[in-house]
């Protein structure tokens, strides 16, 4: 979606994904939604009816391709194929009316009595049999063209049906979570089958009583019956207990059962998975989750091909190879398959790198954020390859000298693999580690006399791995606390300090390539103490004095530098407009504020600026006066002088033209 439509046609030619991409029937699909799916007995036909409008389209697999499509008046709840190819079809609709077509197109309508939801053909007497939201189950004669008395059931509605294809027993699911067989020869019922209980075991939980969703009959002794709570039970029509019940842990209901012989498989569906899993142990054999909700699953029959119809336009056609092989009309996707198991994966997103934000800040990208180089994606960004290798070559110039020196370390490290490998101890804490792996060492001689499990050590435990490697966990052996703590790990520290030592150096000489020296006596060795209580005392008061000694000479460098320390006086920077009267006036201010709001508002009415009094209605009402700040007042003095000046210009100005006037009389 990112590419323009001339990176689209050059990544066809490229991109093994795009190569790989193949249409078995072309435009297979559904204006909006596809509801069912069949394939005619001669395996000849895919039949699909769908919304919107409601349709149907028939698929010719010999030429792969749509054969025809008839819009309808209403929408399929479902629909069989009478016939061995397309000649004969007929439609349940959600209006209550069957709709019969022919080979050209429409035939016939009818309708029954009650909404149906699922009907099924009986054969040797050209029977169909209606359930849905009745206590009856309607048949309609085909031969006679009439209906006939139904079946008056216990049942307060009815969700699906079946009829077995070997003895033709009519089986149908209630509302009420049973199953009720009938014999059609004499019509009567023959069995009833309580499957809401049984699926409760003690491991489900379910909230309300399971309904029958899905029926279907495998042989002649074999049913499989799908609840609306997600479980599937596998009954032997001669008992009244399932063989097995396996839930799909959804909650959601079972919408098609298909049966795979030759693995001895049940295929199981609801809306969102497909199950296969053994008849007989109930192990999972493998699922399968689509992107889109689940509206029907159909078997190719004697071959490995799966299709659904989907909550979308697109139809989906699984091929699994083990299930069997391809159809006929497409065998080329057994040879497709053994290439595509022989040549490696590789993405689309090959030609992109994703960085994170953090990323981008280290390679000095972060200012392309919202612009066409990158594409928002999760966490972080989709970035073209070329883009970063360049950034980064230019952030970091040296990372392939960095990168070819550590090939070649990795090189000499494999060359080395036959000599005696030294303990690689951490940078963190190595005196800690050298001191657990000497404690794993004589862990593991007791536990290999008393032939116990050795404890995993915490140098391999990912819990601790930080301690040996950031190094704000290093142990300060020069703190109060350790010392005081620890007053003998002085004397064994020493001798680890010269293993150490040993150690860095052996390590030194290796990364030289310069030959290992023979192993000289160990000297570390020395005579300790029996006593370990006095040897324990005397440190401790040892390393008190040395403590109180320290503290003595931080004290008297405090004392000097407190010595050469200066006073300043202090300034404080008056607000521009203000007055600085004198330090009465802020305290005043301090302790008026400290007072509470009932006595600041007294002492406001004994100063005249705040006046209450009750009003006619009962509330209480205050009149104020603002104080004026000093700048304000400056300004009103300001203009109060400005006006008298007027006045006083005004005046002298009506004076003289009084007196010229007079003058010019006179003269």
């Amino acid at each position: 979606q990112w590419l323009s439509d001339r990176k689209k046609r050059a990544l066809q030619k490229k991109d093994v994904d795009v190569r790989r991409r193949i249409e078995l029937i072309q435009d297979f699909e559904m204006p909006t939604v596809s509801t069912k799916i069949k394939v005619s007995r001669d395996g000849q036909y895919i039949m699909a009816v769908g919304t919107y409008k409601p349709r149907i389209r028939c698929f010719d697999t010999y030429q792969l391709s749509q054969k025809f499509e008839r819009c309808l008046d209403s929408e399929v709840v479902t629909f069989e194929i009478l016939s061995d190819d397309y000649s004969k079809i007929v439609f349940l609709q959600c209006d209550r009316f069957v709709e019969f077509h022919s080979q050209h197109g429409h035939y016939y309508r009818t309708r029954i009595p009650k909404f149906g939801r699922d009907f099924s053909y009986h054969y040797p007497s050209c029977d169909l049999y209606f359930v849905g939201a009745s206590s009856e189950v309607y048949r309609l004669n085909l031969e006679q063209g009439r209906f006939l008395n139904s079946l008056q059931t216990d049942a307060s509605e009815s969700n699906v049906c079946d009829i077995n294809p070997v003895h033709f027993l009519f089986a149908m699911g209630t509302a009420e979570g049973k199953v009720e067989c009938w014999d059609p020869r004499t019509r009567n019922r023959v069995g009833l089958l309580d499957c809401a209980l049984s699926s409760v075991t003690a491991d489900t939980e379910i909230d309300g009583l399971p309904s029958i969703s899905a029926l279907k009959f495998d042989g002649a002794l074999n049913m499989a019956v799908g609840t609306s709570t997600g479980q599937v039970l596998l009954y032997d029509l001669r008992s009244s207990n399932p063989l097995i019940v396996k839930d799909h842990h959804y909650g959601l209901p079972i919408k098609s059962i298909q049966f795979q012989r030759q693995l001895d498989l049940i295929i199981s569906a609801d809306s969102r998975i497909i199950k296969m899993w053994n008849k007989d142990t109930g192990k999972i054999f493998t699922s399968m989750e689509p992107e889109y909700d689940i509206n029907d699953v159909c078997l190719y029959p004697n071959s490995g091909m799966l299709m659904t119809a989907n909550e979308a336009p697109k139809m989906n056609i699984y091929y699994i190879p083990v299930l069997g092989p391809a159809p006929k009309w497409c065998s080329f996707l057994d040879n497709l398959t053994e290439e595509l198991e022989e040549n490696p994966e590789s993405t689309v997103y090959d030609d992109y790198k994703f960085v994170t934000r953090k990323d981008l800040e280290n390679l000095g990208l972060a200012h392309l954020i919202g612009s066409s180089l990158l594409r928002a994606y999760m966490h972080g960004f989709f970035m073209d390859i070329r883009l970063y290798h360049k950034a980064k070559m230019m952030a970091n110039p040296f990372a392939y000298e960095e990168y070819r020196r550590e090939k070649i370390r990795q090189k000499i490290e494999e060359t080395r693999a036959q000599r005696v490998q030294l303990k690689k101890l951490p940078k963190v804490n190595k005196e800690l580690a050298l001191k657990l792996i000497e404690e794993e060492g004589e862990e593991q001689q007791v536990t290999r006399k008393r032939k116990q499990k050795n404890l995993p050590s915490l140098l391999k435990d990912d819990r601790f791995k930080v301690m040996f490697e950031n190094p704000d966990f290093q142990v300060d052996e020069q703190s109060e606390e350790f010392r005081l703590l620890n007053p003998l790990v002085s004397k064994i520290s020493e001798k680890r300090k010269r293993k150490l030592k040993i150690l860095e150096e052996l390590e030194a000489q290796e990364q030289e390539e310069e030959e290992e020296p023979e192993g000289k006596a160990s000297d570390a060795e020395s005579s300790e103490s029996s006593d370990d209580e006095k040897g324990w005392v005397e440190e401790v008061r040892k390393q008190r004095k040395l403590l109180r000694q320290e503290e003595k000479v931080k004290r008297q460098e405090r004392f000097k530098e407190d010595q050469q320390t200066l006073l300043k006086p202090q300034f404080f920077e008056i607000k521009e407009g203000e007055e600085f009267r004198s330090f009465k006036d802020s305290a005043k201010k301090q302790k008026l504020m400290k007072k509470t709001l009932g006595d600041r508002l007294k002492l406001e009415e004994k100063l005249g600026t705040l006046n209450v009094s009750d009003t006619t209605v009962g509330s209480k009402q205050a009149t104020f006066k603002l104080k004026k700040s000093e700048q304000q007042k400056k300004q009103q003095e300001a203009e109060r002088q400005h006006r008298q000046e007027r006045k006083t210009l005004r005046r002298s100005a009506s004076h003289l033209k009084s007196r010229r006037g007079r003058g010019r009389l006179f003269h």
